[in-house]
């Protein structure tokens, strides 16, 4: 792990939010950020550009309260073949990046992705690679690793890599390939990218059950740990309503257990998906969100990332709960919650982090769903009614 007293000391000169030219003394400082979700044509932006659309939606993001934005960059489109790295997609990536420096965004771009709102996003000559452990495929991924390195590099809004969005749910493999999988990829974006942040945004399984990553090595290969804290994914709303305590107090809980397995108890932490369809259960969903960021500040939470910014046209076919979960309307109109978000960004963004100091019990002793539920639910307090 490349951990240093840089990385994990608090900034005490400023509380500018711009990660360029000081990454690791901004991580016990409170973010907030959207994942970036287009308002026309989803993802599929990629392929039919239109920068202006892109600006409005950028627009929109900053007046919500963002500082930074998390990107999708779908690898089959960026890389659709072996040996050839799209120079149009490039060229519409260094676009995007200045797009988001002229609004003061930082930007996370996500590479090899991955799973997105429930498809499977996957190279054709991946389909059916052993990915992790086949050797074949390591020049494949760096070949495209180091053309958008070297486009990024030269912003200075330029945040750092995530290895993929929820990859795990792409191609799976026994914790110790996954592993050194990771810790080599780690590697590799630290060398193309040095100085940067960089994640492995993992959905919550790994940290529920054996999922091809160990939450040791996701807390050890990380300088902040990214985390999805979903009440619905997770299994929360099986312990309560969506307004109880294991819903609200969930990336609270799920920081705890990140830093007990990995026995850091000052491990920064980045909630880099968070978010809830509306339904019955929350009448006022500004006040759900309320309630939710101020418990992960309480928990010691440094980075909110909301999904998504906007919201998914009803023209494209995905299961309905997508469609609805943006801060932002397809038209660009910030919606009540949206408007939360902002006061909440603009209330806490740069202040120092709190990590509670109470000792922290040790991991679960089985690494499975119940077992890691029974200890949120004895971390929290919570007893079912």
């Amino acid at each position: 792990m490349r951990t240093s007293a840089a990385v994990l000391a608090v900034s005490t000169a400023a509380t500018e939010v711009s990660l360029g030219a000081n990454p690791g003394g901004q991580l016990m400082r409170h973010r907030f950020g959207l994942n970036y979700i287009p308002s026309q044509n989803w993802q599929f932006q990629w392929n039919d550009w239109k920068p202006e659309s892109v600006a409005r939606d950028f627009d929109s993001i900053a007046e919500v309260g963002a500082d930074h934005i998390r990107i999708m960059l779908i690898w089959p489109w960026f890389q659709p073949n072996p040996t050839y790295v799209s120079t149009a997609h490039l060229d519409r990536l260094e676009e995007l990046m200045r797009l988001a420096g002229d609004r003061k965004m930082d930007v996370l771009a996500t590479l090899y992705n991955g799973w997105l709102s429930g498809y499977a996003f996957k190279p054709p000559y991946l389909e059916k690679a052993d990915f992790y452990c086949d050797p074949m495929w390591k020049p494949v991924r760096e070949l495209y690793l180091s053309e958008v390195g070297r486009r990024l590099m030269i912003y200075p809004n330029f945040l750092g890599f995530d290895l993929g969005n929820e990859i795990e749910d792409c191609w799976h493999a026994p914790t110790t390939d996954g592993d050194a999988w990771m810790e080599g990829v780690f590697k590799q974006m630290r060398d193309v990218a040095p100085g940067h942040i960089h994640v492995n945004g993992v959905s919550h399984d790994p940290w529920f059950r054996d999922n091809t990553f160990s939450p040791e090595a996701l807390v050890s290969c990380q300088d902040i740990v990214a985390m999805h804290c979903w009440p619905e994914w997770t299994g929360a709303n099986k312990f309560g309503r969506f307004s109880d305590v294991p819903s609200i107090k969930l990336q609270s809980g799920m920081a705890a257990l990140a830093r007990s397995y990995g026995k850091a108890p000052l491990k920064p932490i980045w909630v880099q998906e968070f978010g809830l369809r509306p339904n019955p259960d929350v009448p006022d969903f500004s006040k759900w969100l309320e309630s939710v960021i101020t418990s992960g500040i309480e928990g010691g939470i440094s980075w909110f990332t909301w999904w998504g910014s906007h919201d998914i046209d009803s023209r494209f076919q995905f299961s309905p709960e997508q469609h609805t979960r943006g801060l932002i309307t397809l038209d660009n109109k910030i919606k009540k919650h949206g408007r939360m978000f902002k006061q909440l960004a603009d209330n806490y963004r740069g202040k120092l982090v709190s990590i509670p100091k109470a000792p922290l019990p040790p991991p679960p002793v089985e690494h499975t769903r119940e077992a890691t539920w029974q200890w949120l639910l004895d971390w929290m307090g919570w007893k079912m009614k």
